[in-house]
């Protein structure tokens, strides 16, 4: 992808396509934080269709009992481990609460995606030198 090229991300559960192995979907899974705290849970994924990989956990977290729930987008490099119940991020707490939220009618513009990025201090995956984190379940 060319550092001018828009990026085309949908949900895993908006498209035709799969996880390779079932149990290596890990949507529905907890997110905790750098200190194990429960962030909330993964809702869905963000895939670039071109290249078939994960970009983007759709997370939901907050709010009580579903009410005020925030949903926003982690970067898939922000993952360091992921076991049957959770999926461990590199980010606090505060940083996944303060992160930009979900908003359906930006998702298809490079620059929330860019914002995302910069907001947990990752390069975006369309720039220059961007390798892709080696986790076998997002592949």
């Amino acid at each position: 992808m060319t550092a001018n090229s828009t990026p085309v991300l949908s949900k895993l559960s908006d498209s035709d396509q799969t996880v390779a192995a079932p149990d290596e979907d890990v949507r529905g899974r907890k997110m905790a934080d750098t200190q194990g705290n429960e962030l909330g849970k993964v809702d869905d994924l963000l895939i670039d269709g071109t290249e078939q990989k994960v970009r983007f956990l759709l997370v939901e977290h907050g709010g009580f009992l579903g009410i005020g729930q925030k949903k926003s987008f982690i970067p898939v490099d922000a993952v360091t481990r992921v076991t049957d119940d959770y999926v461990y991020i590199d980010q606090s707490q505060e940083q996944v609460s303060g992160a930009p939220p979900y908003d359906p009618d930006l998702v298809d513009e490079t620059a929330f995606y860019g914002s995302v990025y910069d907001y947990y201090g990752y390069a975006p995956f369309w720039g220059p030198g961007y390798v892709y984190p080696g986790y076998p379940y997002y592949h």
